[in-house]
């Protein structure tokens, strides 16, 4: 299969610690958060982490909007105050509660080895939210 991402893009999202993930609920009502990520070349995971939250889970906004309506949009971003090193790719897919099987044991495997802090702050067997991206905008210096 032929990646959508040309090499420049996927090093950037490669290299990026955070993004800002959007969902939409069953009335179009958007919901924006920035998100830890994994990508391994043709799919990006986040996962439902230990970090504190209101509510279980299972029954955070992005998880049921991502039920009710599985496309999301993905932003990852450099800012700068010299505007000419400004760059964002921007990924449009759907995304997908995973939570079992050798693909979300790889999700957990790529975001434990990214983020020092799943260690402690990754639940084993965690749901993964999977993107499967649709279209790729990039802009600047990426």
């Amino acid at each position: 299969m032929d990646s959508i991402f040309s090499p420049k893009t996927a090093e950037f999202v490669r290299t990026r610690r955070i993004a800002r993930l959007a969902t939409v609920d069953r009335r179009a009502a958007p919901h924006a958060i920035p998100v830890c990520y994994a990508f391994d070349g043709e799919r990006i995971y986040t996962a439902i982490d230990l970090k504190p939250k209101r509510v279980d889970g299972r029954r955070l906004q992005r998880v049921r909007n991502i039920q009710a309506n599985p496309s999301v949009a993905l932003v990852i971003d450099d800012y700068s105050e010299d505007w000419s090193e400004l760059a964002y790719v921007t990924i449009r897919g759907k995304a997908e509660i995973i939570e079992g099987g050798e693909e979300r044991q790889h999700a957990e495997d790529l975001l434990r080895q990214k983020y020092r802090q799943y260690a402690s702050m990754l639940e084993p067997g965690c749901a993964v939210i999977r993107l499967t991206p649709e279209r790729v905008i990039s802009w600047g210096a990426v």
